[in-house]
């Protein structure tokens, strides 16, 4: 029997919308396997430095809860994650109706944008913020409105706040900020959000929170509480050490929840994830030695990287950003010594690379790869032409 023939490109483009079409996929950072693979390497000799994992891994405590739970894998999820609103309700003191869980927190930022955006309507974000945004925004067909970047590639609050316009139906702000680790102290972050129409939904993306040091600490619930636009999201794939089985979730009030359970997937968590998010919620102490581990790291590293002359962005988040001129080149090398970090160019920041904290020994393998590698490609500073 002759097969059926592929259809052409033309008439594919019948099927797609012109917006969805034009999307540039998000580029995750490369695994270690395919970098083994590529260029023979033996994968444990590889370090992967490249998408702001916690390099502790899973907790000890999540391993055991995934074991106990792994024979109830042949049923369904429970579709309301109630356990894991009951604990994170209790830590947070709220209501269970005011949050929602997700496959990881990106799937809270497309919930966001399914219920409020379609073409017609507009999404405000910051230059230099995490690249679902746009993705998010696109696939909807809404129109993104980019506000360009403060002094030091941060958030230009008060641009951002003059730019919402009357189609606007959703902001999205992550503080910290991926992927310049930029952060917009709580003063200043709770006088712009006064300024944002109750009409506009403002997604404060915390992925990076629990990084924060506690003189930086703001009460973002309490916004929650005041204004009912605002949802904060957040995540278990950082700190928490579960980016695997994806777990993230967000608070809001009931009136946002609400919309958001109407576009989830049913069953957008699996049992596994909900039983590994509850026992790393209650683990204190696996939280506590990643903050500090990386706390002391991300000031040595940003040191270091400083002393091979290179700019780098003040990070508040496990990850450093840092010019080093031709990244790409620089970013080739590293691979041949194999360590794996983050290039950015997707960005529109084509002379960085963002690498994220380690344990100490990765963090020194990195830096001296990255020297050897600068020195292979030209000093990054003259490569830049300064």
């Amino acid at each position: 029997m002759k097969e059926p023939q592929a259809a052409s490109g033309a008439a594919h483009s019948i099927f797609a919308l012109p917006y969805v079409r034009a999307i540039a996929p998000y580029l995750p950072g490369k695994p270690i396997e395919e970098l083994a693979r590529e260029l023979g390497l033996d994968p444990a000799s590889i370090i992967k430095l490249a998408s702001n994992e916690n390099p502790f891994g899973i907790p000890d405590s999540a391993q055991r809860a995934i074991v106990a739970c792994a024979s109830e894998a042949g049923r369904y999820p429970d579709g309301n994650s109630h356990a894991l609103k009951e604990l994170l309700a209790e830590r947070l003191d709220i209501a269970p109706e005011w949050l929602t869980i997700g496959s990881g927190s990106n799937d809270i930022l497309e919930m966001a944008a399914s219920a409020l955006l379609a073409p017609g309507t507009s999404c405000v974000y910051s230059q230099y913020s995490f690249a679902v945004y746009a993705i998010a925004t696109q696939a909807r067909g809404a129109r993104a409105i980019v506000v360009p970047a403060a002094r030091g590639l941060g958030h230009d609050t008060a641009a951002m706040a003059a730019a919402i316009s009357p189609d606007t139906k959703l902001l999205y702000f992550a503080n910290p900020n991926n992927p310049t680790g930029t952060f917009v102290e709580g003063p200043e972050l709770s006088s712009f959000l006064e300024q944002v129409p109750a009409r506009v939904l403002v997604v404060l993306d915390e992925a990076y929170n629990e990084y924060l040091p506690p003189e930086l600490c703001y009460d973002s619930l309490a916004w929650v509480r005041r204004f009912p636009n605002v949802l904060v999201c957040r995540t278990f794939s950082k700190a928490y050490g579960l980016a695997g089985l994806r777990v993230g979730y967000c608070i809001a009030q009931p009136e946002i929840t609400e919309l958001l359970n109407r576009v989830r997937m049913p069953f957008n968590v699996s049992a596994v994830a909900q039983a590994a998010a509850c026992a790393a919620l209650r683990d204190d102490a696996f939280l506590r030695r990643s903050y500090e581990i990386n706390r002391g790291e991300l000031l040595a590293l940003t040191s270091e990287l400083q002393a091979l002359g290179l700019d780098v962005i003040p990070s508040f988040a496990n990850f450093v950003l840092m010019r080093v001129g031709p990244a790409a080149k620089v970013y080739q090398e590293l691979l041949r010594r194999g360590v794996i970090v983050r290039p950015v160019a997707n960005y529109d920041l084509p002379e960085w690379l963002r690498v994220t904290v380690g344990l100490p020994h990765e963090n020194q393998r990195f830096l001296e790869a990255l020297a050897a590698a600068l020195r292979t490609v030209g000093h990054a500073t003259q490569a830049a032409g300064k």
